[in-house]
């Protein structure tokens, strides 16, 4: 058994351990992590690497339960992570392959809580990589691992990791847009190479 927390347009490590796990079990009774992957993604933009946020309604943070955070709509971050994604992507292989699956999760507003709106995107991942959707969830809160589980919750986070590519024999290694100005970033939003490998995107995983 394995543990995630939900994720953003997670990055690679998540899919990595996702395709590697047996038995994955996405967290579903904890409560809200600020400043992790629960509600960003790292892209590679021409500047460098980019983090792109959802915000979430401020009201009842403190030991609110993940499936309860409602998504920010007052602020205009949906046109800006598309932007962002547009500028980033719009020359590499395969951005225009793929965008019209994005493109509707950044043009509406109807999907409430921050939980819904992972997990739909979550499952269009799996299936764009060719990865089974084998996940279950936890009915209660796991507090710690056991000898049987191995719990990726804290440990896949945004500060943590190499993004410099020094990892090679754990991150894949892909032509990146931006790679001859700014040098390749490892371990970003798994969009980055699914847009820059297209169908090797899950050969690269392994």
């Amino acid at each position: 058994m394995n543990l995630f927390s939900i994720a953003y347009l997670p990055p690679v490590e998540y899919l990595q351990l996702y395709l590697q796990s047996e038995q994955p079990y996405i967290e579903k009774c904890e409560n809200y992590v600020r400043q992790t992957y629960r509600n960003r993604c790292l892209i590679a933009s021409a500047n460098g690497v980019l983090p792109l946020i959802v915000p979430v309604k401020k009201n009842h943070l403190h030991n609110c339960p993940i499936t309860q955070i409602e998504i920010d709509y007052s602020q205009a971050w949906q046109i800006k992570h598309w932007r962002a994604f547009e500028a980033a992507y719009n020359i590499s292989p395969f951005f225009l392959y793929y965008k019209d699956f994005f493109e509707p999760f950044y043009f509406q507003k109807n999907i409430k809580t921050l939980w819904e709106f992972n997990l739909q995107l979550f499952d269009l991942i799996l299936k764009l990589f060719n990865i089974p959707v084998k996940y279950s969830f936890t009915d209660v809160y796991i507090s710690q691992s056991t000898d049987f589980t191995t719990d990726y919750r804290q440990s896949i986070h945004p500060k943590s990791g190499d993004k410099t590519g020094q990892k090679e024999h754990f991150f894949p290694i892909y032509s990146q847009v931006f790679a001859e100005k700014n040098g390749f970033f490892a371990n970003l939003s798994c969009i980055d190479l699914l847009f820059n490998t297209g169908n090797l995107a899950k050969e690269k995983l392994c």
